[in-house]
């Protein structure tokens, strides 16, 4: 499995309803698409729980990487592009994922990325991380939780789907679920 998302910060004094309708209207489109962990429509709106920017940053859960390479070669990203411009799309290895049957019930994401010491033992970070993610994947608000990590920069993801606005401290996000593509 692979974790993948692209963002865009938009102006401050952008009309963020523009980014409500496309969700709302072009959400559904990538219901069902081969390899699909899921898809989390994911925006932020600036001054909003903490977020500093307006923000439209979709969060993927590939089950295999050529789900990822399809959408990415594929008319509706090309289309993305041609609306928002070139992004750098992250991509992050999954030690652990969990999605629960009602994800698509989901309201709100977070996400915290980490940095890894140099030297860690990554076969005792990925138990430690994969340990953490159960626990929260337990939590009744919680319905989706993802622990990867990227080692081009050394960085762990911790992304999680709520049914509910969540508590985060430090340098996490918090984004509204616009809506959730499954397989």
């Amino acid at each position: 499995m692979i974790a993948m998302q692209y963002s865009f910060t938009l102006p401050a004094d952008y009309d963020m309803s523009i980014v409500d309708r496309r969700i709302r209207d072009k959400g559904p489109m990538l219901d069902g698409f081969p390899n699909l962990g899921f898809k989390a429509y994911l925006s932020a709106r600036r001054g909003e729980f903490g977020s500093l920017e307006n923000l439209y940053a979709p969060f993927y859960l590939w089950q295999q990487p050529d789900g990822a390479s399809d959408f990415l070669a594929g008319s509706g990203f090309e289309a993305l592009t041609q609306s928002f411009g070139w992004p750098r799309v992250v991509t992050w290895i999954v030690w652990h994922a969990e999605t629960a049957p009602d994800v698509t019930d989901a309201k709100f994401a977070t996400r915290e990325v980490f940095p890894i010491e140099p030297y860690a033992s990554l076969a005792q970070l990925r138990e430690a991380e994969s340990k953490r993610a159960q626990g929260e994947a337990r939590q009744n608000d919680v319905l989706a939780t993802v622990s990867a990590f990227e080692p081009t920069t050394w960085t762990i993801v911790r992304f999680s789907l709520h049914r509910a606005a969540p508590l985060i401290a430090g340098n996490g996000q918090i984004y509204r679920v616009g809506h959730v593509s499954t397989p």
